[in-house]
């Protein structure tokens, strides 16, 4: 079942009769499913600023469980449908926000569930599909569970896990079918506080697959004196640079206004002793008088592959289309960042995502400068101090860093998939 196309502005129900948290939960998924906003920003916006703590909450859960599971919620709808055709967006929205609570929030009591799904619906000016609605969700507590069988095809557990077909499929290719499986069972998990790393006073919470980033380019060069963090929004890794280096001129780069506004504010309120320089730019056409720099982050913008448990509305949003022009765009970035290293420099170039394209593809196809070569990235890996107990395991490879999301014992690096590749000019 694919989503309807943009049917004009979002209306917001109107019920006295509804919970606070439904209402602005099935407002925020609305807006995700018809513009471009995302959930992370409206979850942190003014809509919420009024309710309770635990209304927060449960929008949160709400929000963020129907974007994971919205796949798998759509393989149990469909067959339920009267009529092949998908139902307006409102109407779909209340089915997948009800189907989500019966089949995945068992502290929530299935009358309500349904009943504030029928009444959302309705409040949405749709209350000729109250009774589809009703029947629907009616069906769905009457149904067993869906057991896991002894062997799936891919398109039958990519479904169950609520992943994109085409996505599972590269995964499948490019690391295999049990690795495969692994990233979407991460997926649908509320991620965990980082643990990778020693805890420290002082240092910026990060995932610890953006910490473990961070982390590598801090380490790659012991003293330098000039560091570049060229697409530095939303600035955890900026203030990590800083803290490791607090000696060292940082410059922090960002082409939107918007998100270098916010990224100057945090600096501001979390490190305001730092030698820190935010300036708006393209960091294809960093101002010549800038000069070079002995330690670049290009950490650039990606398809997000990697983050679908902290970023679950991408997985319906990304076309394989969008790789090619990603692909562009960061060959371009990393090529003009090159251009700035000093001699003796390091760059460090990463995504979080799992596309090879995107990571060990640009890598090989980028022109590089004259006296600037690719490093290997296990000595330095090697000089991270890790938590007690944990290891990187087979994170480097081929030079690279690589890590996948995992869950259980034995699986290694646990966190959002990155990648990461080191570069140094001689």
């Amino acid at each position: 079942m694919t989503d309807p196309k943009k049917q004009g502005p979002v209306r917001p129900p109107k019920a006295a009769a509804i919970s606070p948290a439904r209402v602005a939960a099935f407002e925020i998924l609305e807006r995700v499913a018809t513009t471009s906003d995302h959930s992370d920003d409206l979850l942190h916006g003014r809509r919420l600023a009024g309710l309770s703590q635990a209304d927060r909450n449960l929008t949160t859960a709400l929000v963020l469980g129907v974007l994971r599971w919205q796949i798998a919620l759509d393989g149990r709808i469909r067959p339920l449908l009267q009529r092949p055709e998908t139902p307006a967006q409102p109407i779909l929205t209340a089915l997948r926000l009800g189907a989500f609570q019966l089949l995945h929030m068992d502290r929530i009591p299935a009358h309500a569930a349904l009943s504030e799904s029928v009444e959302l619906v309705r409040a949405a000016g749709q209350a000729h599909a109250a009774g589809l609605v009703n029947a629907i969700l009616r069906k769905l507590t009457r149904q067993e569970a869906v057991k896991k069988p002894l062997f799936e095809t891919t398109a039958a557990f990519a479904e169950r896990l609520g992943h994109p077909l085409w996505l599972v499929e590269r995964w499948v290719a490019n690391y295999g079918r049990a690795a495969a499986m692994a990233i979407c069972e991460y997926d649908q998990q509320e991620p965990e506080a980082g643990g990778l790393f020693e805890a420290a006073e002082g240092l910026p919470r990060l995932d610890d697959g953006s910490r473990l980033v961070a982390e590598i380019a801090a380490a790659s060069v012991v003293v330098p004196k000039r560091i570049w963090d060229c697409c530095a929004a939303p600035g955890g890794k900026t203030l990590l640079l800083a803290a490791r280096h607090p000696e060292a001129e940082l410059l922090a780069t960002d082409v939107s206004p918007r998100r270098l506004e916010a990224l100057a504010l945090r600096l501001k309120r979390d490190a305001p002793e730092a030698r820190i320089r935010t300036v708006e730019a393209d960091a294809t056409a960093l101002p010549a008088e800038e000069g070079q720099f002995d330690l670049i982050l290009c950490d650039v913008p990606c398809s997000g592959t990697g983050t679908l448990a902290r970023n679950p509305e991408i997985r319906h949003h990304l076309r394989p289309s969008d790789l090619g022009r990603q692909v562009a765009r960061q060959t371009a970035l990393l090529e003009a960042a090159l251009q700035r290293l000093a001699p003796g420099g390091r760059l460090v170039y990463s995504t979080c995502s799992l596309e090879p394209e995107e990571c060990e593809g640009v890598v090989a196809a980028v022109s590089l400068p004259v006296g600037v070569e690719r490093v290997e990235v296990e000595p330095v890996v090697e000089r991270l101090t890790l938590a007690a107990g944990q290891e990187l395991g087979g994170s480097v490879r081929d030079g690279f860093l690589r890590t996948l999301p995992s869950l259980g014992p034995g699986s290694g690096f646990q966190g959002d998939g990155f990648f990461a590749a080191v570069f140094g000019r001689m």
